[in-house]
């Protein structure tokens, strides 16, 4: 595990963070070119070592419910490429929104709509099932027989 100091290193290679002193001797960092609301990259980072970095619904990482990935045993390396990611990510435009009609044989129609965070295939106004990844909607939407149709 690296230490506060070691992690501080890493951390303040990346120049387009912005260092802040919080409470209980934490700081984080904060990307102030960030085009969301959300600034904060490394969250909490304590002397323990203990911290947190911001990834959001990235699919490679495990976060938890607020989008953030303890770093707590992270190597350098780990930590370069979470905090590039994470600088990435909230430097990114978001995707146009997706909302698409698919029909099967019979007619029926299906809407797939992207709700962040949330692949949500509707029947008329209902709810009919949710996914995480876009590749997981359109396997279901396949599988019971439907095409997109523009």
């Amino acid at each position: 595990m690296l230490t506060f100091e070691q992690k501080l290193e890493v951390i303040e290679a990346f120049p387009e963070l912005t260092r802040k002193e919080v409470s209980m001797k934490r700081v984080n960092f904060q990307f102030e070119e960030s085009l969301y609301d959300k600034k904060n990259v490394v969250y909490h980072l304590h002397p323990n070592g203990n911290g947190f970095v911001f990834v959001g619904d990235l699919p490679q990482y495990e976060a938890d419910s607020r989008g953030l990935v303890n770093i707590r045993d992270f190597s350098a390396s780990q930590l370069r490429s979470i905090i590039a990611d994470s600088i990435d990510y909230l430097g990114r435009e978001p995707e146009p929104p997706y909302d698409k009609r698919w029909t099967n044989r019979e007619g029926e129609k299906l809407d797939l709509v992207y709700e962040e965070p949330f692949w949500n295939i509707y029947t008329g106004k209902n709810l009919e099932e949710s996914f995480g990844t876009f590749d997981d909607a359109e396997d279901y939407l396949l599988d019971q027989g439907f095409k997109e149709r523009n």
